[in-house]
């Protein structure tokens, strides 16, 4: 809670947060950039496909959500329940990263599918655990939600798509 904490520390915490969000994004980025170019241009895509200079800023934006998100969890960390919300938070977030592993890494849009579904359940997991301890942190997911259930769309439509 903030009067047991420094406001330095809490700022800290907060950057921790927001990094830690980040580097999963960074990861996925990793996988994602080596097969743009290749790979991925020659998948057949849905009409509602975007561009691809969108998802940048979409997910910077939804990664900062997320990291404000998980801060707002972890400084109420003396209460019951914050490690199982936190633990729900980790778990989002490494299905996050796992997903762009096995869509763009592994180029397996049928297995991406399938790991969307459980990333989509971790999240709405996390914001409704996350609604008793902090109703601020559970209505940041929202955006994330949404985006991940338009990105599962997207993802099945790439499989269909592709497959055969």
């Amino acid at each position: 809670m903030l009067e047991k904490d420094s406001i330095r520390g809490q700022i800290v915490a907060l950057v921790v947060f927001v990094a830690i969000c980040f580097s999963a994004g960074f990861i996925g980025s990793f996988f994602t950039a080596a097969s743009l170019s290749d790979w991925y241009a020659s998948l057949n895509k849905p009409l509602f496909n975007p561009p691809n200079w969108v998802f940048a800023p979409v997910w910077s934006t939804l990664y900062l959500l997320i990291g404000i998100s998980g801060w707002l969890v972890w400084r109420r960390r003396g209460e019951n329940r914050v490690a199982l919300v936190l633990s729900l938070f980790s778990l989002q977030l490494l299905l996050n990263a796992f997903w762009s592993v096995i869509f763009f890494g592994l180029r397996e849009p049928g297995w991406a599918a399938l790991e969307i579904v459980l990333l989509w359940a971790a999240i709405a997991l996390y914001a409704v655990a996350a609604w008793r301890v902090s109703k601020a942190a559970s209505l940041l997911m929202l955006p994330y939600l949404a985006w991940v259930g338009f990105a599962a769309v997207l993802n099945f439509s790439i499989w269909l798509l592709n497959s055969g």
